[in-house]
């Protein structure tokens, strides 16, 4: 069964950096995306990033262009996305979320627990 587990949450003053995890495995074979979102309190949820697995193409909100990066390590059985978050600000705090899907642009089937990001200072 997929399973997909996050880390790299933490409190970080405004201004600083965290970098994601989010390790998938059981995931199926002709899978092709992984993404992160963030849910905020009293928030919708919203998309953040998305890596595609077959050409690499990347995808970025535009409340995060510039500041963070995802990128993605394979291996046989497991797929690694990381989400490199620089210059926090307050309004990224949320519960960071990452999702599997067939494509950035369609429905997620997968999603992991959760890891929470709280910029304060």
């Amino acid at each position: 069964q997929v399973q997909l587990v996050e880390s790299g949450g933490a409190l970080v003053q405004p201004g600083g950096s965290l970098r994601l995890s989010c390790v998938a495995s059981g995931f199926p074979w002709d899978y092709n995306a992984i993404g992160w979102f963030r849910q905020a309190p009293g928030k919708e949820r919203e998309d953040v990033s998305c890596i595609s697995k077959s050409d690499g193409s990347t995808y970025y909100a535009d409340s995060v262009k510039g500041r963070f990066t995802i990128s993605r390590d394979s291996a046989k059985d497991k797929d690694t996305v990381y989400l490199q978050m620089n210059s926090l600000k307050p309004e990224d705090a949320a519960v960071y979320y990452c999702a599997l899907s067939y494509g950035c642009s369609v429905p997620y089937d997968w999603w992991g627990q959760g890891t929470q990001v709280t910029v304060s200072s």
